[in-house]
């Protein structure tokens, strides 16, 4: 018998499965068996509802061991401690759709360097950080991408700031999950 090779890598559904699992009060899933959830790094959850967000958390180097204990905390965060929304409720969770966008490692740069459709950028003046992610619809130039993370960080433009750039892969839900 020939052993199958594991499927292709599903983050975004694993996310949907974390947040349905804590919000309804059970166990958390394990991660798929499969080589890309056993390496560290980065990630974004997002959730949106109805096309709007609804919880976006994430961390820019690891804090945990392996991308699957990854995706579970910032999922966990995403729908239960984004402070810009209320917890994800249980009568949400059909509604809701997710991503995640795994994150490279940031590199210094210059605002000529950027291109709000290819890279994230990560603005830092003294502890105050700001990061946006890349290939947002309405952030369409290097100025509104480098203003909204300025005003993330509380950072005013006048202000000294240093500029990390980054790349993401994308990893969205498809199929019969919401719209």
């Amino acid at each position: 018998m020939n052993a199958q090779a594991p499927a292709s890598p599903d983050p975004a559904s694993y996310a949907r499965a974390c947040v349905e699992a804590i919000v309804e009060g059970r166990s958390l899933p394990s991660a798929p068996d499969h080589a890309f959830f056993g390496h560290a790094a980065g990630c974004f959850v997002s959730i949106k509802e109805a096309g709007e967000l609804r919880g976006c958390i994430g961390t820019l180097v690891p804090g945990e061991s392996n991308l699957g204990d990854e995706i579970a905390r910032n999922a966990r965060s995403a729908a239960l401690s984004d402070p810009r929304f209320p917890p994800v409720v249980p009568d949400e969770l059909p509604s809701l759709t997710y991503s995640v966008d795994v994150l490279s490692d940031s590199e210094p740069c210059a605002l000529d360097e950027l291109d709000p459709t290819r890279f994230g950028v990560i603005v830092e003046s003294g502890w105050r950080r700001g990061v946006l992610l890349p290939d947002l619809p309405g952030v369409d130039t290097v100025a509104r991408q480098v203003a909204i993370a300025l005003q993330k960080a509380a950072i005013s433009p006048n202000e000294p700031f240093a500029l990390k750039r980054f790349t993401v892969t994308r990893y969205r839900e498809f199929g019969g999950h919401g719209t």
